[in-house]
């Protein structure tokens, strides 16, 4: 079993700034792809960035120079920084894993989601 263990989120005003986390554990061989999304209510899930285990990122257009994400390799944790933050970004923020589960195969885990409200 993997699991996902989530901080941060939380309100803020405009222009503020707030980092999210992600902790993974379990019998975890390597873990392939660390990702975030983020869901508003009626709306498709969509990737905001993920990053691969060769350190490849991607980022949506929509955060691209205002987000930045990275990862922990030592504590299987990705972090997203969120900086210059837009009352657009308000939403629930979900961490998507992909990891290699020793000696079953590979799957991919979602957190419970952190909310982030960004206020004018």
């Amino acid at each position: 079993q993997v699991q996902l263990v989530e901080s941060g989120g939380g309100l803020v005003q405009a222009g503020g700034s707030l980092r999210l986390s992600c902790a993974a554990s379990g019998t975890i061989s390597n873990i392939n792809v660390m990702a975030w999304y983020r869901q508003a209510p009626g709306k498709q899930r969509e990737l905001v960035a993920c990053i691969f285990s060769g350190g490849t990122k991607n980022y949506a257009d929509s955060v691209k120079g205002r987000f930045t994400i990275s990862r922990d390799n030592a504590k299987n944790t990705v972090y997203l920084q969120m900086n210059s933050l837009k009352p657009e970004d308000t939403d629930v923020y979900y961490c998507h894993v992909v990891a290699v589960v020793s000696g079953r195969g590979t799957y991919g885990y979602w957190g419970q989601g952190p909310r982030v409200t960004v206020s004018s």
